[in-house]
Parts: C-alpha cells; sequence; structure tokens
C-alpha cells in the first residue's frame, strides 16, 4: 500500500536558530544540537542536480529520476506558475533510507494536538527526530501520559527558505508520479503561503501538487501515466472525505458530552465514531480504490493523533476540485484562483 506523506514539513529554523539560545545543557539545546549536527551534514554533501544529471558516471536509473526532478521543476515554473527560486537545484544521497520520524500526539478525548515550542518558529503540532531511538523513547513517554501518538517517517523538511535544501535521496527513491508530485507541491508553497494557516497551505499544495503532476505527464504525452495519477488523486479524494467526516463526527460527539464528568462518555463516543469509520473504510470506500490495496482499509491506524495529521494535507480538496473544475480544468488559472480568493479581505 502506498503511504503518502509528500509535502510533510520539518522545520529545521528553530533548531538552527535556537543553537544561539539554549545550550546544550538543557533536554532543549540537547535536542537542537543533534538536529542543527545533522542538518549540517545534509548541506555539507550537496550536489548540483545539473550535474549529476548529465554525469555519465552517474546511475542511469539515478540520472532518469534527477532528470525528471529538473523537467518537473521546469514545468512547474514555466506552465503553472510557480516560483523555482532555487529549488531542486542540489541533491544530498543519505547514508539510510528514513531521513526523519515525524512524532504528532492528540488528546483523546477532544480534537486537540499536543504541540511543542521552538525558538522562532514558535509551536507546532508536530516534533522530528533523527535520532529514532529518541523519537520511539518520545512516543512512548507521549503515550504514557494518555495521548494518542502518531510516530511516522518522513521524506523531506523545510528550512524555510533560509539554506538551499537540497533533493534528498529518500524523495528519490519514491516512483515518478510521487517525485513529480512533490517538486510542484512544494513549489506551490514558494507562489503562496498563509501565515499560521498550515492546513490551508499543504491541503492546497497536495490539490496542485497531484493535478500539477497528471498535467505534467499529460504535457508529455504519457497519457498512461498521467491516468495513473489521477488514479492516485481519486482515492486521496475519497480518502479525504472519510477523514473529514470523521472528524465532524468526532467533533459533535465531544461538544455534545463537555466537562470532566463525562470523559467516559466521550471515549465511549470515539469507539463508536471510529468503529464506524472502519466500517467504511471496508465496506464502502475499499471497493472504490484504485492504487490502493483495500485490504489495508481494515487495519489503518484510526486515532485523533492519525486523523489530526492527515487532515494536515486532507482539508477542503471538494472546494479547490470544484474551483478545477470550473475553471476548464485548467491547473495555473484554478490554483490562481484559489489565491485570489484566499487573499481577498
Amino acid at each position: 500500500m502506498r503511504v503518502r506523506w509528500g509535502g510533510i514539513l520539518f522545520v529545521l529554523l528553530g533548531v538552527l536558530a535556537g543553537i544561539a539560545l539554549l545550550t546544550a545543557a538543557t533536554p532543549m539545546g540537547r535536542y537542537l544540537a543533534r538536529g542543527a549536527a545533522a542538518e549540517a551534514r545534509i548541506l555539507a554533501h550537496r550536489q548540483s542536480i545539473a550535474k549529476l544529471a548529465a554525469d555519465s558516471s552517474t546511475p542511469p536509473a539515478v540520472r532518469a529520476k534527477l532528470q525528471l526532478v529538473l523537467q518537473a521543476r521546469a514545468f512547474a515554473a514555466d506552465s503553472l506558475g510557480l516560483p523555482a527560486k532555487n529549488a531542486f537545484t542540489q541533491y544530498t544521497k543519505l547514508e539510510h533510507d528514513t531521513l526523519v520520524l515525524v512524532l504528532s500526539g492528540a488528546y483523546r478525548d477532544e480534537l486537540r494536538p499536543v504541540t511543542w515550542w521552538f525558538p522562532v518558529v514558535g509551536r507546532v503540532p508536530y516534533r522530528g527526530y533523527f535520532d529514532f531511538a529518541e523519537a520511539k523513547a518520545a512516543e512512548t513517554e507521549l503515550a504514557n501520559q494518555g495521548f494518542d501518538t502518531y510516530l511516522r517517517p518522513s521524506p523531506a523538511f523545510s528550512t524555510l527558505g533560509f539554506f538551499n535544501d537540497p533533493l534528498l535521496s529518500t524523495t528519490l527513491g519514491e516512483d515518478s508520479l510521487e517525485i513529480v508530485n512533490t517538486v510542484v507541491h512544494e513549489l506551490t508553497h514558494n507562489k503562496f503561503y498563509a501565515k499560521g494557516e498550515a492546513v490551508f497551505n499543504e491541503s492546497f499544495a497536495s490539490f496542485v501538487g497531484a493535478r500539477g503532476a497528471e498535467r505534467f505527464f499529460a504535457s508529455r504525452g504519457d497519457t498512461a501515466t498521467a491516468r495513473r495519477t489521477a488514479a492516485r488523486w481519486h482515492d486521496d479524494l475519497l480518502l479525504a472525505d472519510i477523514w473529514e467526516r470523521t472528524f465532524h463526527s468526532l467533533d459533535s460527539a465531544y461538544r455534545a458530552h463537555p466537562g470532566d464528568s463525562a470523559r467516559t462518555v466521550r471515549y465511549a463516543a470515539r469507539d463508536s465514531v471510529y468503529a464506524r469509520t472502519r466500517g467504511l473504510l471496508v465496506d464502502s470506500v475499499g471497493p472504490q480504490l484504485q492504487t490502493i490495496d483495500a485490504r489495508y482499509m481494515s487495519r489503518v491506524r484510526l486515532d485523533n493523533a492519525s486523523l489530526l495529521a492527515r487532515l494536515i494535507y486532507a482539508t477542503g480538496l471538494p472546494k479547490f476540485e470544484a474551483v478545477y473544475a470550473s475553471d476548464a480544468r485548467d491547473v495555473r488559472r484554478a490554483l490562481e484562483q484559489i489565491i485570489r480568493e484566499k487573499s481577498a479581505p
């Protein structure tokens, strides 16, 4: 089953700026120091994608994907109007298959995420770990405190433009559809980023990444890959609908039983909602899936932490699709219209 977390941003700005603010003598200082060291190693090993793609000594499979990145980057800039800047011009090969583990947490009886504070960037609803043993220990500690937890790998991060973030071998390990999607998704953030609205930003970029990738392959005459890209987006839309419906059902159930004395009632309501969601996934969504093994629907993780994490990238997608349909399925016109509507006073 394809677990798609393309676009997840592990924000290292706080790590890099925070070293000057906190010493390694504190837990946060030690965490920041480890993150800064890992980031320094990544930046130190950057190589030019253009040079690697033109070098005959580069393995053919790697060359083909690097050339695809450059082509997708040019398409995003020329056809979609997305500012490329210096993005996707450098490449770093990692020593392992996983870049970072990202931990999310949430209260079990309300739709409220656990947040962590970082210097400069403030509070965010996730925390990244280059040290995997540390990540698992942090997840255990959070679970022992009674929170839902969700620990998963992320193939990418962002320093929010402070550095020329390289393409990583973890991203290059994806198939061609996901590589192009990732390039377009990330360049969408260069075009528009609503301050303090991570859910809109990531969901919007998910839409542009998927429809942009579809258009990229269609423009090359690769109709088969364009259809497969559309099929993946079809599955994402099906699941996004379920995640949003589940969120609203839970929110209503929690609000109907406020206060500490009703906590047991909220837990029971939560179990009921997730049981109903499981039934929908297995009986209704599974048979409609085109690119995901339907058997995964019986074991996909269902709790507040995983739900909130998924919704960062899957909220309001039908609204974006409606604009896309009304603009004659023109990706550039649709994304510009969505930006205008979002920017309107």
